[in-house]
């Protein structure tokens, strides 16, 4: 890898501020992200930029049993294969779906022996379907609350701009509320 290649794959990804928990062996100087015997290898940079987050994410999901196997150069380097990139993909998924670091430990501690805990998977993962599920009542009802305000809010700059009367709240009942 040239220089200028290195330059571009270490720095930090546009608006992230420096990170001051870097540490050396997390830089990308080496050829991460090179094809390795048919086999992709990324740096902790390259990783950070595709999950949107930091460095020390990425190490705290790799030190609390998450994120394993992880590759090193002979200097120390973190260098993340596809099947990492998968189970971060997961781990997003999860987090964003609500489930706690236990949960998701669990459900990976789980799937390892799938044939032994299928019934527990399917209830972890139900559990967590139904908390959504409540989730999506909820902002389903904030956004129909949100959208009679813009509604009303609206009309009442209309009547302010227009010097009409103001209007009345119980005007602007919710239409399409579920």
């Amino acid at each position: 890898m040239d220089v200028m290649t290195r330059a571009l794959v270490a720095r930090d990804a546009p608006g992230d501020a420096p990170q001051a928990d870097a540490q050396p062996n997390d830089a990308a100087t080496t050829d991460a992200g090179a094809d390795k015997g048919g086999m992709r290898e990324y740096s902790i940079q390259e990783m950070k930029r595709k999950f949107h987050m930091r460095a020390s994410a990425l190490r705290y999901y790799e030190e609390a049993g998450l994120l394993g196997d992880i590759g090193r150069t002979p200097n120390g380097q973190r260098l993340y294969t596809k099947a990492n990139i998968d189970r971060m993909e997961a781990i997003a998924c999860f987090k964003d779906a609500g489930m706690t670091i236990d949960e998701i430990k669990r459900f990976f501690d789980y799937e390892a022996d799938e044939g032994e805990h299928i019934t527990d998977m399917l209830a972890l993962l139900k559990h967590r379907q139904h908390a959504i599920e409540r989730q999506r009542v909820a902002l389903e009802k904030a956004y129909h609350h949100v959208l009679r305000k813009v509604r009303y809010y609206s009309a009442v700059n209309e009547s302010i701009v227009g010097g009409a009367p103001h209007p009345d709240w119980n005007d602007f009942e919710d239409e399409a509320r579920p």
